[in-house]
């Protein structure tokens, strides 16, 4: 079966339909002001209201406080929370929501151990490691410092293109894949035939 997709960085509500009627399973919406694709409260839940049925909607926080949290998830209907800094597990099983925690993959680090750690999580979200930053980077990493055996879904992102995913699915075998950059006009703004593109390299990935 092909790997779901998580189209993230939606900042608009035609973007988020684009996703949805290319056959995107979810959207991620950014709760990080620094990012480009940062969203508030408000333009978020507006995009939910949106959604057509069966597209879930993700929220991505960076290192946030417990009751910042909690207010996005009492002012936007979230399926799934998406954990990108350095939270403790402990932390990210407080609010109620199943998560993702993202690891930024280097060499040195132990996937084994996050997921040993972070047992409660539905998956590990790798990306790359780009120093100063959390994400959207455009960056690849190197798949093969992916463990096999891995006791948690791979969501694999970072650097992700309609050009490379095929090969991606191919040799990482993900249970998901995640873009944001790769599928832009500008950073915060999606190109509807960029996500197009890149939903039918999944697709077409022949796994």
């Amino acid at each position: 079966m092909p790997p779901r997709i998580k189209i993230c960085g939606i900042t608009r509500v035609e973007d988020a339909l684009a996703a949805a009627d290319a056959g995107a399973d979810a959207i991620g919406l950014v709760f990080y002001a620094p990012s480009p694709r940062a969203v508030d409260a408000a333009q978020a839940a507006a995009i939910v209201a949106a959604l057509p049925p069966f597209v879930s909607a993700v929220g991505l926080f960076v290192n946030a406080g417990e009751s910042e949290i909690g207010d996005t998830i009492a002012r936007v209907p979230l399926d799934l929370l998406q954990f990108h800094g350095d939270e403790a597990p402990e932390f990210c099983g407080r609010f109620g929501h199943p998560f993702l925690k993202a690891v930024r993959v280097r060499p040195g680090v132990d996937l084994l151990e996050y997921a040993r750690l972070f047992t409660a999580a539905r998956g590990l979200l790798l990306d790359a490691f780009v120093p100063g930053t959390r994400g959207g980077t455009g960056a690849t990493f190197d798949w093969g410092l992916i463990p096999s055996g891995l006791s948690l879904p791979v969501v694999l992102s970072g650097g992700l293109t309609p050009d490379n995913v095929g090969e991606a699915v191919r040799r990482v075998r993900p249970w998901a894949v995640d873009v944001s950059s790769g599928v832009e006009a500008r950073p915060g703004i999606k190109d509807a035939a960029k996500i197009a593109a890149f939903i039918r390299g999944v697709r077409n990935a022949g796994v």
